[in-house]
């Protein structure tokens, strides 16, 4: 549910917690079996704008660099601001044509666990011209991620790197796999709750939004203009109702449901987990489906992994899953292929050639070369820790997910009927939510009605393969004055896959001037993949 760039490699190694993520009061502490029994529902705080907004030093983050950094200090917890402060990262630049500046955007890349002082410099040219020219862009580590105040639970790079060796890459496939799994995150809960229990209860969304609010009243903004992608979405929906009279100008792009994150603020344990609530199995299904139809459509020249027709396309890769489920290539056994096909879906060009590229070499017998990542982007710390017990202090003490290990098996079989392939791989992505051992201390679950002072747009994706189209309808409909456009293309986020003018144009023109597309709208991508 995250921002391509290199941090990527890092962070969907397993499960992917930052699905898009796609993720309220007490620290189980007895130990794995009480961390098991569902945690209570906290009631909904209301916002405290009391504690003092941080003061910015801003400085070049290395010299010469055209990206300027600091750090501010907030509340570990907003209800006792005089208690212990954190800090949170925070990276900005400045409006390109300074004489026509509007004010300052700011931007959340999507995660859980995001690091948007990397992901958003990483990114910079996909904004549109008129908001790189117009707005100061602006964002920061979330906290308990990246180069703020982190979630880390082991005490080494090489103890960290010990305990991802046990847990198998991508899902678990049979038996054994699944108790490594299990155990595995099982372990990581542990070593989580001894090294900084309080931290785990106050990384919440509702935390991180109460953070921004502090954060825009620092830089001098008397309303908020934001832009959230993925899971900043539900930090953007959780802001507009603790924050409604706050809003300027607000675009959420890749939706995630409300009700699907909160499981309806339902008490009990839940049924199911945060992305199959999400239908992120559902549409990632309809996603490959879709990238296979192109590339079949297409000559091999344009799509390498094409078999003549859509058909054949689809029958081609039927059977490289199944080969590779009995035969492995190398490391390439069924589940990496599998979360490889889905994570590289995320963006259109150039994932979806270089993914045909990669199948095509799996189905001649050869292991694929590892993909070339961008450099590094002129910021001081590009490269922060994101294990990943990071997207899951936020994901697993915010969403309700099953508390029973053994649930998951069955749930990955119902979802495989429905989904395919994909349905095994976000199944297994929710499952270390199992046994974490913190729930937030100050979450919120609703309503999300609340009136903003101005309306919101809400941007949806039909061919996304984590955030379906649907979360965007139902994002439309639950806040209270929201106008939903629709991007008729492919990959997650319309902004980061940057192929629909039309989308640009409309988004640029709301944040200028608060003008939304007409109803109905609908935008369709400059080009088509493969054509």
């Amino acid at each position: 549910m995250s921002a391509p760039g290199r941090t990527d490699r890092r962070r969907r190694r397993g499960a992917v917690l930052t699905a898009a993520l796609a993720c309220s009061a007490l620290l189980a502490g007895p130990g794995p079996a009480a961390a098991r029994s569902a945690p209570p529902t906290p009631t909904a705080p209301s916002p405290s704008p009391s504690a003092t907004p941080p003061k910015l030093d801003w400085s070049p983050c290395r010299p010469g660099s055209p990206w300027d950094c600091a750090t501010a200090k907030v509340p570990l917890d907003h209800a006792a601001p005089a208690g212990r402060a954190i800090d949170l990262a925070v990276v900005r630049r400045q409006a390109t044509d300074p004489g026509r500046r509007i004010g300052t955007l700011f931007v959340n890349p999507g995660g859980p666990g995001g690091p948007g002082t990397v992901q958003v410099p990483q990114n910079y040219d996909a904004f549109p011209k008129e908001l790189r020219e117009r707005f100061d862009i602006v964002s920061w580590d979330p906290r308990g991620i990246g180069n703020s105040t982190a979630v880390n639970c082991f005490d080494t790079t090489e103890e960290a790197a010990s305990w991802a060796a046990r847990a198998p890459g991508g899902f678990p496939v049979g038996a054994q796999e699944r108790k490594a799994w299990i155990d595995a995150y099982e372990d990581l809960g542990r070593r989580c709750e001894k090294r900084d229990p309080d931290l785990l209860r106050h990384v919440s969304t509702a935390d991180t939004a109460r953070d921004l609010d502090l954060l825009r009243r620092a830089v001098g903004e008397p309303q908020l203009n934001y832009l959230g992608v993925s899971y900043g979405t539900i930090l953007g929906a959780t802001y507009a109702n603790l924050f409604p009279r706050s809003v300027r100008a607000m675009v959420l792009d890749s939706n995630i449901a409300p009700r699907a994150w909160t499981d309806d603020a339902r008490q009990g344990e839940p049924d199911t987990t945060t992305l199959l609530r999400m239908g992120s199995d559902v549409t990632a299904a309809a996603t490959l489906d879709r990238f296979l139809t192109l590339c079949g459509s297409a000559p091999a020249a344009r799509c390498a992994f094409s078999a003549g027709s859509p058909e054949a396309t689809r029958d081609k890769f039927d059977r490289l899953m199944r080969r590779l489920r009995e035969r492995p290539i190398g490391p390439w056994t069924y589940a990496k292929p599998v979360a490889d096909t889905v994570n590289s879906l995320y963006i259109v060009d150039p994932g979806w050639t270089a993914l045909a590229g990669r199948l095509q070499e799996l189905s001649q017998g050869r292991a694929p070369q590892p993909p070339v990542y961008p450099p590094p982007p002129p910021v001081d710390r590009p490269n922060p820790y994101l294990g990943d017990e990071q997207a899951a202090a936020v994901w697993c003490a915010d969403s309700p997910n099953p508390r029973d290990p053994a649930a998951y098996h069955g749930l990955e079989e119902d979802s495989a009927r429905r989904a395919g392939d994909a349905g095994r791989f976000w199944t297994w992505a929710a499952e270390p939510c199992a046994t974490w051992p913190a729930r937030s201390a100050a979450g919120y679950d609703g309503p999300w009605n609340s009136p903003t002072a101005r309306p919101v747009l809400v941007i949806g994706t039909r061919y996304d393969p984590s955030t379906p189209y649907a979360g965007a309808r139902a994002m439309a409909g639950e806040l209270a004055d929201a106008r939903l456009l629709t991007n008729d293309g492919y990959g997650h986020t319309a902004l980061f896959n940057n192929g629909s003018s039309c989308v640009s144009a409309y988004e640029s023109r709301y944040f200028v001037d608060g003008t939304l597309p007409p109803p109905g709208t609908v935008c369709r991508p400059d080009r088509v993949p493969f054509s």
